[in-house]
């Protein structure tokens, strides 16, 4: 799912909703994301998983075109554990056979 088809679904979902307000509710929600990662904050949203920032140790890496060596700098990274719930939704799907929800929609409870 493209962040495009999530507005529209969402916005299908809120009938009372404009379009360009779910566009900025969907763009204040991933900017407020984005800055408690960059402040090194954990993010966690129950049912569904948490999001932290892990820093990643400086190495010596490999030019794959060269084989040269190269320094990779220490760096932070973003790292997602998928909730518990999620993953029995999503699982429930496969092993009851359910087809998986038509791309751009949402899936029901």
């Amino acid at each position: 799912m493209t962040k495009s088809q999530l507005i529209e679904a969402v916005a299908t979902k809120l009938e009372n909703v404009s379009k360009k307000d779910v566009e900025i509710i969907v763009d204040t929600i991933f900017n407020c994301m984005t800055d408690a990662l960059t402040r090194d904050e954990r993010i966690e949203i129950r049912g569904f998983g948490s999001f932290v920032s892990k820093i990643r140790d400086a190495r010596d890496g490999r030019n794959p075109k060269t084989g040269d060596k190269v320094s990779v700098p220490k760096k932070r990274t973003p790292f997602f554990t998928v909730g518990k719930e999620l993953k029995e939704r999503v699982n429930v799907d496969e092993e009851e056979g359910a087809p998986a929800p038509a791309p751009g929609t949402l899936p029901t409870p």
